[in-house]
């Protein structure tokens, strides 16, 4: 294992506007290629769109559609590996699905599992927890709501993963125009987001890396305007090691696309994963069998 320099990137998913969307993905990845970064990190369903209601008409097959392919070409043009989120079609069936995609071309996808609010008008949970091996780390993705539930993360941990990406397409907070209410919606995404990614990462000594849509995506006219659920995403970025503390973070002051630059090193993996209390050395499975039971609540 060896120190890996990673980006995340806080950008917007317009509705319905995929080639756009692949534009930008073009411009932060070269921008992120020029700070160094290896791995780059783009939110979930960052090239169709949260919600578009054409969602099952913009869906593309993975990995033969032609955003994953643009995709494959760009990571082999720079050299490097991106995780990048989109609306999957399989069988007629639609799935939010984030790609893995290297210099050598496609790595693998994980389909989110659990679906909030009204993703269930559009897509299919999905059903593997993958982790994909890059060279100087092992990979597991874990898609925005997906991180409120640990047994994902502990998963990932103990099929060899080191470092867990978390992109999201949070509807945290809607804003208005008034730069005190776009900043108290920034403000509560960084809250929330500081709380789920260190509490992983302390739980399961693994590096986090996160990031999230940033900015209105569209109008869906199916719900008011002022809809919590309209694709209003308040962005945000951060980074934490594996004993829980933050390593880098974006401001959480603004809504605005962005990116952040940060080192995983190795000797800091080591380090939590060597100490005594190490927790996935000390648990105790024969007593968890109830976590794989179906119980109504």
């Amino acid at each position: 294992m060896q120190k890996l320099r990673v980006a995340a990137v806080a950008m917007n998913g317009l509705l319905g506007q995929t080639q756009e969307n692949l534009n930008a993905i073009d411009q932060w990845t070269s921008r992120a290629k020029d700070s160094g970064a290896e791995l780059i990190l783009f939110p979930e369903l960052v090239i169709h769109g949260h919600n578009d209601p054409r969602t099952w008409y913009n869906a593309e097959l993975v990995p033969d559609g032609p955003s994953v392919q643009h995709l494959c070409q760009l990571a082999k043009k720079l050299d490097v590996c991106l995780s990048v989120g989109l609306s999957e079609k399989r069988n007629d069936i639609v799935y939010n699905t984030q790609v893995l995609v290297g210099p050598e071309g496609f790595i693998g996808s994980q389909r989110k599992i659990h679906l909030s609010r009204d993703e269930v008008i559009h897509y299919e949970g999905g059903s593997e927890i993958p982790v994909f091996n890059i060279g100087k780390w092992r990979i597991g993705m874990i898609i925005c709501y997906d991180n409120s539930f640990p047994e994902l993360a502990r998963i990932l941990a103990l099929k060899g993963a080191n470092v867990l990406l978390m992109p999201h397409a949070a509807r945290m907070k809607t804003w208005t125009e008034d730069p005190d209410s776009e900043k108290a919606a920034a403000e509560f995404s960084g809250k929330y987001f500081r709380m789920i990614a260190t509490t992983r990462a302390y739980e399961n000594s693994c590096y986090m890396v996160l990031c999230n849509q940033a900015g209105k995506a569209g109008i869906v006219d199916t719900y008011p305007q002022d809809s919590p659920n309209q694709p209003n995403h308040a962005g945000g970025c951060l980074v934490v090691d594996p004993h829980g503390e933050i390593t880098a973070q974006t401001s959480f002051e603004k809504v605005q696309e962005e990116i952040l630059i940060a080192d995983l090193l190795p000797e800091l993996l080591w380090e939590a994963r060597s100490q005594p209390n190490y927790t996935i050395r000390q648990r105790r499975p024969e007593l968890f069998r109830l976590l794989s039971e179906t119980r109504n609540f």
